[in-house]
């Protein structure tokens, strides 16, 4: 016997049941989130900055103030802050031009400094012995003010470029070697159990888990050095002289010009931060995220 088949719902109700079509979201829609993100970062510190640059016009407006308020350092820098790239000859150039001098030097201490800073950080934390030998001597060392390398570097290079260079290097270096040696020490003990199990070899070993564990501390360090580094160039440059942003504030202290001063410290604190945002976006790429922050 065959099955009476129910009959079939009116059109209109099969309509009126149906899942609603949403429309595909459009590019406003697909960009909102990101803007509204963006403003999220950016207004806040945008609105502290206005209040501080309103509180001090205002405590600099008075007739005993000593310090140029923002409307007369704008004034008096115009040129300065509109034409970074000028260069007169000599040691007149733009802020730009000093910039660039300064992070060339950072550039190749930093860089050495990175590679020397992770093979003994790599040593010291994977040979006991290694640690016992170092670490005191690295604890002694790292105290030592920047500056006071600077006498010596001098009288060992005799030029002003290796020595600044050499001021880098011995700055950023510590911290670089530190957090390289507590990452290799804090490899997990499970990583090296399973090692163990699969009988990795110690190339592999070290290329394979020991590198990748200790990845986000060596970042770390980078990132701590490269700021270092960036402190240690401008104290530096105001003793060595000639082209560099260190010089040039100096320069404009000898001059009196205490406006080109402000202009010079709002430079250096820009590239500093563009130099850690940087360094942490390197470290989050390489590390897929894993690095400290």
């Amino acid at each position: 016997m065959n099955a009476i088949a129910p009959p079939a719902p009116p059109a209109d109700l099969a309509a009126s049941t149906a899942a609603p079509v949403r429309p595909a979201p459009t590019l406003t829609d697909r960009m909102r989130p990101h803007v509204q993100h963006a403003l999220a970062v950016i207004i806040p510190p945008m609105l502290l900055v206005a209040l501080l640059v309103a509180v001090w016009e205002w405590a600099s407006s008075g007739p005993t103030a000593s310090l140029p308020p923002p409307s007369r350092v704008w004034s008096d820098a115009q040129e300065l802050i509109l034409n970074p790239f000028y260069d007169r000859g000599g040691l007149d150039k733009g802020l730009g031009l000093h910039l660039f001098a300064s992070l060339q030097r950072v550039a190749v201490g930093f860089a050495i400094s990175a590679v020397v800073g992770v093979a003994l950080g790599m040593l010291v934390g994977s040979s006991r012995l290694a640690m016992r030998a170092l670490d005191p001597l690295f604890q002694v060392l790292r105290t030592v003010p920047p500056l006071a390398w600077l006498p010596l570097s001098l009288a060992a290079f005799r030029e002003a470029q290796p020595s600044a260079i050499f001021v880098i290097f011995i700055t950023a270096v510590w911290p670089i070697i530190i957090n390289t040696a507590v990452g290799v020490r804090n490899v997990p003990a499970d990583y090296r159990n399973v090692a163990r199990v699969i009988r990795l070899s110690s190339f592999d070993w070290f290329l394979r888990i020991v590198v990748p564990a200790a990845a986000p501390y060596i970042f770390t360090g980078l990132r701590i050095g490269v700021g270092l580094s960036w402190l240690a160039i401008i104290a530096a440059e105001m003793l060595i002289g000639g082209v560099g942003i260190g010089f040039f504030v100096w320069d404009a202290w000898n001059s009196s010009n205490l406006s080109d001063i402000i202009v010079a410290l709002v430079y250096i604190g820009v590239v500093g931060f563009v130099l850690d945002r940087a360094m942490a976006l390197v470290g989050r790429a390489v590390t897929r995220g894993t690095s400290e922050q």
